[in-house]
């Protein structure tokens, strides 16, 4: 390399020529605010059972404590965007809802092997050493791609670009290189919340800052246990992943649909039918997803979800899935059906459901929920001083299209009074 070349012209425009719609560099290290926000979610908790987030947080928060050579780090971005409406199978009851990222192949592989080539040409062309990273390894992706001019962490704290919205796959080439890094850009978030009202569990306790413990990402995929119960009809029909906070930002209005095959979704994995999935044993399972990301998660914990799916769905041709599920070797896919059964048949551990019916935008709405639920909306709505037709009147003209007016509601009798709730 002739002294003073910057290499990173070289290095961008390979990494594009290879597929990745995004590139920048930073130093290899983070700033204090990342290694505050860490800090501050783990001491509270909201990791959950993810314990590996805090076994190697010293490594998270300083990359440097993961490889001490490293001097650069070139961040990388494939963009995964949907052409169709991701939130658009939620309304389909009988079928489950997996986010967009799992409908096809496992993103790892393909990002791995993206990465260990334009390494490659790094070592051969500039001689540093280097280590690929996805996430897998104890690497803080998103902070580090803000840092490297790639977007902003978002108020759902997933990173935006401006091209490509709230749908990149980040990896990261940490080496030796001495490289200047790129500018950062600053947060375009503004006065929207769209991210943080949709959120159909309240997963967002303030703005920037995630409870894992309440996601439904988290709860279908990370948590191995039963799900809590006051959170399970928030799940609605979906199986695997949520991308309701995602889906919504406007900046995915730049977005091009993602063009590698392995990305697109495909048709098995797009909307399926929840009594054909709550049949698998763990043959069909591992053989249905052999190069999905689902196939991590084991058997067990997917058809758990896909029974919760069954028990929101409100349709008693359903009950015979959850039923034949009810002996299930697994004891969590076991307590799920129960649940599921229950719920079909009228009866779900809470009260039933009671319709109420509301003037709303000129015409009446009825909205079905438990007993327990209206009981907390009553005192809500006694705090303010005002009906409970003027506090239903006022989530409905607040809430996001994409989000229930019952949903909403939940989400409000739990922000407030999900301490007092016997579920």
């Amino acid at each position: 390399m002739a002294a003073g070349k910057d290499p990173r012209p070289l290095i961008r425009d390979r990494a594009l020529a290879l597929g990745f719609d995004a590139v920048g560099f930073c130093r290899a290290e983070l700033g204090p605010e990342a290694r505050r926000r860490l800090v501050d979610f783990l001491a509270a908790g909201q990791h959950g059972e993810m314990d590996w987030l805090a076994r190697r947080s010293e490594q998270r928060a300083h990359p440097r404590a993961l490889w001490p050579e490293a001097r650069s780090v070139i961040a990388l971005g494939l963009s995964y965007a949907p052409e169709d409406d991701p939130l658009a199978s939620l309304a389909w009851h009988d079928h489950g809802t997996i986010s967009v990222y799992a409908r096809n192949r496992d993103y790892h592989a393909i990002l791995k092997g993206k990465l260990k080539t334009l390494a490659q040409f790094v070592v051969a062309r500039f001689g540093p050493a280097v280590k690929v990273f996805v996430d897998t390894a104890p690497v803080m992706e998103k902070p580090l791609a803000a840092q490297a001019g790639l977007g902003w962490q978002g108020k759902h704290t997933n990173l935006v670009s401006r091209r490509h919205g709230s749908w990149l796959f980040l990896g990261e080439i940490y080496t030796t290189l001495e490289l200047a890094a790129d500018a950062p850009h600053r947060d375009h978030c503004g006065t929207c919340s769209r991210c943080l009202d949709i959120c159909p569990t309240n997963a967002f306790p303030a703005p920037y800052r995630l409870d894992a413990t309440r996601c439904i990402s988290y709860l279908t995929i990370e948590h191995a246990g039963p799900i809590p119960h006051a959170l399970r009809p928030l799940i609605g029909n979906r199986i695997y992943g949520c991308d309701d906070c995602l889906a919504v930002c406007p900046w995915n209005r730049f977005a091009r649909a993602a063009t590698h095959p392995g990305l697109r979704p495909r048709a098995a994995l797009t909307a399926p039918h929840l009594a054909a999935l709550a049949a698998l044993d763990d043959a069909a399972f591992r053989t249905m997803f052999s190069a999905s990301p689902i196939k991590r998660i084991g058997r067990g914990r997917f058809v758990r979800n896909v029974l919760i799916a069954i028990g929101n769905a409100g349709d008693r041709a359903l009950l015979p899935a959850a039923i034949a599920r009810l002996g299930d070797a697994d004891p969590v896919v076991a307590d799920a059906a129960a649940w599921a059964a229950r719920r079909l048949e009228g009866g779900n551990g809470l009260s039933g459901l009671t319709k109420r019916s509301f003037s709303l935008a000129g015409h009446r709405t009825s909205v079905a929920l438990e007993d327990e639920f209206w009981a907390a909306l009553a005192a809500i709505a006694a705090e303010r001083a005002q009906p409970v037709s003027a506090l239903v009147t006022a989530v409905d003209a607040k809430r996001s299209q994409n989000q229930t007016l019952a949903s909403a509601l939940r989400v409000l009798a739990l922000k407030h009074y999900l301490p007092h709730l016997k579920l």
